[in-house]
């Protein structure tokens, strides 16, 4: 009865990991814009390759009775990375397309992250 439950989460986890998988992919694909389409294959990596991950670590404790140290750091990994790779990726966007002028105001003193050009003393081109 056990081994049967512990069977049906772990194919549960794999199920939803490959819907998420597939989800982002197809909005990878189909949304419009760049900002966008960095949401889909963030959520993908980090909700579906995280489902494998913890579907792969209940197996090898329920069903092999081995706590398996690998599949734990690789999730604690992937959990701390990609959010911060998305970051890095849409500020470096923000950064080559959109132009300062046009953003809205940030706030009495206030300037929008990452784009704060008083003390930039680069030449213009």
């Amino acid at each position: 009865m056990m081994q049967t439950l512990a069977e049906l989460i772990i194919a549960a986890l794999l199920v939803l990991g490959g819907v998420f998988g597939l989800v982002g992919s197809y909005g990878l694909l189909r949304l419009k814009d760049t900002m966008q389409r960095l949401h889909a294959p963030t959520k993908a990596s980090t909700l579906g390759v995280g489902s494998a991950l913890i579907a792969a670590s209940f197996q090898s404790i329920f069903l092999q009775g081995v706590l398996s140290w690998h599949e734990l750091l690789i999730t604690i990994f992937l959990f701390l990375t990609a959010p911060i790779t998305a970051i890095y990726l849409a500020k470096t966007m923000l950064h080559r397309h959109i132009d300062p002028a046009t953003l809205p105001d940030a706030g009495k003193g206030n300037v929008w992250a990452g784009q704060d050009h008083s003390a930039d003393t680069s030449p213009k081109p």
